[in-house]
């Protein structure tokens, strides 16, 4: 399973299982959080706590998410970035494009 969930505080939790987040699972995560929009999530908070590492083709998944979101009216937040995904974000410029939180409590204060 890519993913785990969580219903906390009207939100709900998404936990990336894998340690590593690419190619091989990109689709699979894309299906599984547009599944949740579908069925009328409003609010995902994505945990990447447990990944070490991120390519491009997750990355892309990831933004095609968002834009499902999007149009779904509904919003996507990222948190728990290790370091080094994190700095990929702002390098690629991702963090303009996504609300990045180090956890769940400030993801949901805001």
């Amino acid at each position: 399973m890519i993913i785990s969930t969580e219903e906390k505080k009207g939100h709900l939790l998404v936990t990336i299982q894998p340690a590593e987040a690419s190619l091989n699972n990109a689709e699979e995560f894309k299906s599984a959080i547009t599944q949740l929009l579908d069925k009328g999530e409003k609010r995902i908070v994505i945990s990447f706590e447990k990944v070490a590492y991120i390519d491009s083709s997750f990355l892309g998944a990831l933004v095609s998410c968002l834009k499902y979101a999007i149009a779904k009216q509904a919003d996507i937040s990222l948190i728990s970035l290790q370091k080094d995904i994190h700095n990929l974000m702002h390098l690629i410029r991702i963090d303009k494009v996504f609300s990045i939180y180090n956890s769940f409590e400030e993801a949901i204060q805001n």
